[in-house]
């Protein structure tokens, strides 16, 4: 099966700092690929190189079996991104703003626009279809986003840390969506420090430290024969165990004097 994403030996630094050195991954389409690690370790920077964003220092990306070169646009056509942040034009209502995205992506604006209303409308979002996004909580404002990147029906999706701000009725909702769209094909690359989260949903992890995949399987594979969380994972494979310290710490300095 060819891969739908291929990282080989991509390098990037900012400032003369190492941020990816030497990164290999492939993702097999029809999969849910959670991408994880500590803060700093290069997973957004990873997902804006494969969207063209920026550009590695060397190495090769492929996107649907097609080396990507600076100026590509056509292959995005067929890409989903929610950001880690975003910024949203808080001016246009949902409607118009949703509009507007259908429209970059080839639809018509009435097709887009009535799209958009029926898709807030499933999510308990149908009184704020016309009202401005300016007014819209965190999790509100981020439903626009994660709708934003599913209107023109993509083939692959970037999600980097999606339910930030949602309730936990639009989780479980999220979590579903997540799972249909992969099993009618779709493939979803899942960035996100919700680990529970992202064992539940995942069909193969991928870990990354000092800007190398350090584990790359399902839950039960990297597991092995261990009972553990994949937060548990994490910090082992990371070599994190000062959390506990860490915290006594902290809540000491808080009490002093």
């Amino acid at each position: 099966m060819t891969a739908i994403v291929e990282l080989s030996d991509v390098f990037k630094s900012f400032d003369l700092h190492p941020v990816l050195t030497g990164l290999s991954f492939t993702v097999e389409p029809g999969t849910i690929v959670g991408y994880i690690g500590p803060n700093g370790a290069g997973k957004s920077t990873t997902v804006k190189m494969i969207l063209g964003l920026t550009q590695p220092d060397r190495g090769t990306i492929k996107v649907f079996d097609q080396e990507i070169k600076p100026g590509d646009s056509e292959y995005k056509k067929r890409i989903g991104y929610v950001p880690e942040s975003a910024d949203v034009f808080d001016v246009l209502t949902a409607k118009e703003y949703l509009g507007f995205v259908g429209q970059l992506y080839g639809l018509s604006q009435n097709d887009a626009e009535a799209k958009a209303s029926e898709l807030l409308t499933i999510v308990g979002m149908k009184g704020s279809i016309n009202a401005r996004i300016s007014g819209f909580s965190k999790g509100m404002r981020q439903m626009v986003l994660i709708i934003a990147s599913l209107l023109h029906n993509p083939d692959l999706l970037f999600w980097d840390e999606p339910l930030n701000g949602l309730d936990a009725n639009s989780v479980l909702i999220i979590e579903e969506v997540l799972q249909q769209l992969r099993n009618r094909g779709k493939t979803i690359f899942y960035s996100s420090h919700i680990l529970d989260v992202v064992q539940k949903v995942s069909d193969r992890i991928l870990l990354l430290n000092d800007g190398k995949v350090i584990a790359n399987g399902t839950f039960a594979e990297l597991n092995a024969e261990k009972d553990n969380t994949l937060q548990e994972l994490f910090n082992e494979l990371t070599g994190f165990s000062e959390h506990g310290q860490k915290a006594t710490d902290f809540v000491n300095v808080i009490e002093a004097g």
